[in-house]
């Protein structure tokens, strides 16, 4: 079946998330150490076919590219040695974590089990292919709606006002 792949790069631990074969979800697959990742993901796609990779590029609050991203670029070369054929795309990984441990809190994990970095790592991987998919089809669920602004009336807003974009 087709997969995209979404990836968490780092140098100790690497999350790995799948899309369902329509290429409409993003489910956390592993977290398999950093130096082992394209060796995973060979393996994984002798029953898998990867259409797409969706690499979480790390950068900084102004959009420049962190210390990381040369880490990220070294693991990029690896990748598309290793799967020629494959498309890569980057998504920016800023607040993956963060929105990681907040999806964590909100399905009902115990606080001993968000410590698992690995955990936050394979759900870092699945926002980052989900921001992705959302993007490439808007309109195959509700994540990707954006509401006409100016078809809400300026009482329904906050303080009656309208924001300007």
């Amino acid at each position: 079946m087709n997969r995209k792949v979404g990836i968490d790069f780092g140098r100790r631990r690497t999350g790995i998330a799948v899309s369902d074969p329509l290429g409409v979800f993003a489910s956390p697959l592993e977290t398999v150490p950093g130096g082992e990742v394209v060796e995973y993901l060979k393996k994984y796609s002798e029953t898998e076919t990867i259409t797409d990779f969706v690499v979480g590029w790390p950068t900084n609050l102004d959009g420049s590219p962190s210390e990381a991203a040369a880490d990220v670029k070294a693991f990029l070369s690896r990748l598309e040695k290793a799967f020629p054929g494959v498309p890569v795309h980057l998504e920016d990984e800023r607040f993956t974590s963060v929105l990681a441990h907040r999806a964590m809190i909100d399905g009902g994990m115990k606080a001993s089990d968000r410590r698992d970095k690995a955990s936050v790592d394979r759900i870092s991987a699945s926002i980052i292919l989900q921001g992705y998919l959302d993007r490439e089809n808007p309109s195959s669920c509700g994540t990707g709606f954006a509401p006409d602004m100016e078809a809400i009336p300026a009482s329904r807003m906050r303080g009656g006002k309208r924001n300007k974009r």
